[in-house]
Parts: structure tokens; C-alpha cells; sequence
């Protein structure tokens, strides 16, 4: 059997879907799983080993050039590795326009969400085999009810992500206990005060544990590095790649993260984590794992320092 699973984007969501190919893997043993996903996120399939063969694709990049003759290329590439493999099932677990377009350039039956259940309804039209799935449901139990119904089988245990990462090793990192502080999101609104990171990296210190604050683009550094002068002993990381990040993350002793896509990626390496929401409601996309881990605050709330510290005391005593 081979099973082509189409979810693109974002890095949250994509790391949600983790658990699909953990099941399939579970009920069919054998079974050859290939995965589209944008080229910036792909680094996140090939953590988990049951994933055979990574197709990248662009569109975030292509929608800038569209009327540039090596975009187009580019897409006609895509269609003709997405045709060189027949597929016993095609899963679209992202319920979009875009994703459901490339679902239909693969060779093998189309299955996805029902108009009922997508994010998109109208990406219904280029399925062949449409499922509802309640929308009230956490986007990880939805891709894994999707992904059941389309290949017959009951979802009966508990999420598992399936992946793991290469020990932290790195030169800039003292050998001491850490705490990743993921200060950094999409959205100002999903922002943390800053004034909260640093009674929270100063009461962490004083136990003994050291804060470590990546970034990803300049301003996420800038406020990674302004963070981390404030904290005494902080360490504001170099620029890092998704699998050194996935090291990092999981040799801490523990993870507060706000409203971002590697919050998710701690709870999937079963790294104690905090996540902290401000604008958005964690009873849909909040981090959810085997591991201990929590959501606090909501929309229009902004979770105490002394409410994540308290947390923090049973995972870090």
C-alpha cells in the first residue's frame, strides 16, 4: 500500500499531522506513506521515520512570481512527481483550495473532508471520497479521523507523533540545566509581555536553571537578544534549523512557548511545555501530547507569571 498525504502548511499544522502516519504506520506496517508539504516545513515529515519520500512544494513562494517562466517549471515539475507514482489513497487532512488542487494532480482516489468539515468547502468538489469530521474536534483528532475513515480503521489510542531528535550539541550551550522560552509568534496580538518573559527567566534562575531564547527572523532575534541581556545568565541562541531546534527543544528540562509552531513542536518530542495564548482559543490548536504539557489563557487574557511557574514546579523540582 502507498499512501500520499497532502498538508502543506504552517508548521503547526503540519506537525498535527504527525500523528497520521504514526497510525497508518500502527494498522499497516508495510505501508509506503510520501507527504507534500511546502518546502519551508519539510524538515518537520522527515523527523518521523515511517515517512518515505518528502514532496516539497512552493506555493507561498510562487504566488510572489507567478509570471516568472521558472515558476511555472517549478509547478510543472510538481505535477509530473505527483503523477510518477500511482497511490492507493490520497489524503487531503488540510481542507484548503490550494491543497485539495494538489491532491488532484496525484494519480489515485482523492479523499478529504466533506464541505460540512473543511476549512474551505469548496475544496470538497475535487475529492472523490469526502468525510465529516466535527469541526468542535482538536485539528489533531481531525486529521486523524480524516485519515481513519479514509482508510478504514478506529482511532483508539493516544496521539503519538512518532518522531524523535539528535542530542543538543552545540558550542554556545553550557552544560546546565535550560528552559527554551519560544518568545516569538506571527502576531503581536499572540505576544507575551515582555515584562512577564523576565520575572519569569529571573524566578527560573534563581532555581538553578538557565533561560534559552531562539529567534527565527531578525526582529524575533532582536527581541530574543534583549530578552536575554535583562535575564541574567540567558542565552539568546544563534540562528538555528529546524532539526537543531528539535535538539534543543528536547534536551530542556522544559518549554514555555506562546501561540507558534515550535510550542507544538516541543509537546511532539514530549518535552514538558507551556504554551501560553492571548488571542486565540487553545481548545482547538492548543498543544496537545503524551507528555506533560499545558495551555493557559485565551483570547483577550494574558496568563501570570505566577500561573506558569506553578506549572513549571512538578516537571522541574
Amino acid at each position: 500500500m502507498r499512501i500520499l498525504i497532502v498538508k502543506t502548511s504552517s508548521l503547526g499544522d503540519v506537525i498535527h499531522n504527525l500523528p497520521v502516519v504514526s497510525d497508518i504506520h500502527r494498522h499497516f506496517p508495510d505501508a509506503e506513506v510520501d507527504w507534500c508539504v511546502e518546502e519551508g516545513f519539510s524538515a518537520i515529515p522527515r523527523l518521523h521515520p515511517a515517512v518515505r519520500e518528502i514532496i516539497p512544494t512552493a506555493v507561498r513562494r510562487w504566488r510572489k512570481a507567478l509570471f516568472k517562466a521558472a515558476t511555472w517549471r517549478e509547478i510543472r515539475a510538481l505535477h509530473e512527481r505527483l503523477q510518477a507514482q500511482t497511490y492507493d489513497a490520497v489524503i487531503d487532512t488540510q481542507g484548503l483550495l490550494k491543497s485539495a488542487v494538489i491532491a488532484a494532480r496525484a494519480r489515485g482516489p482523492i479523499c478529504g473532508y466533506a464541505a460540512d468539515s473543511a476549512r474551505e468547502p469548496m475544496a470538497s468538489r475535487f475529492y472523490q471520497r469526502r468525510f465529516s469530521v466535527s469541526t468542535s474536534e482538536h485539528a489533531v483528532v481531525r486529521n486523524r479521523l480524516l485519515a481513519a475513515a479514509a482508510l478504514g480503521y478506529a482511532v483508539t489510542e493516544a496521539a503519538d507523533y512518532g518522531i524523535a531528535a539528535a542530542p543538543a550539541d552545540f558550542n554556545w550551550l553550557p552544560d546546565r540545566p535550560y528552559v527554551v522560552f519560544l518568545s516569538a509568534t506571527s502576531r503581536d496580538d499572540k505576544l507575551w509581555p515582555e515584562e512577564h518573559w523576565l520575572a519569569l527567566g529571573r524566578a527560573l534562575q534563581a532555581q538553578g536553571f538557565i533561560a534559552v531564547l531562539p529567534g527565527g527572523n531578525i526582529v524575533e532575534r532582536e527581541r530574543a537578544a534583549r530578552l536575554a541581556n535583562a535575564i541574567p545568565e540567558a542565552i539568546a541562541a544563534p540562528p538555528l534549523y529546524i532539526p537543531q531546534l528539535a535538539s534543543l527543544l528536547a534536551d530542556s528540562r522544559a518549554v514555555v512557548g506562546v501561540d507558534t509552531g515550535l510550542t507544538h513542536l516541543a509537546a511532539a518530542l514530549r518535552v514538558p511545555t507551556v504554551a501560553l495564548y492571548t488571542a486565540t482559543d487553545p481548545g482547538l490548536t492548543g498543544v496537545l501530547g503524551a507528555g506533560f504539557h499545558c495551555n493557559l489563557g485565551g483570547k483577550a487574557q494574558i496568563p501570570a507569571v505566577a500561573d506558569v511557574m506553578a506549572e513549571l514546579q512538578s516537571v522541574l523540582a
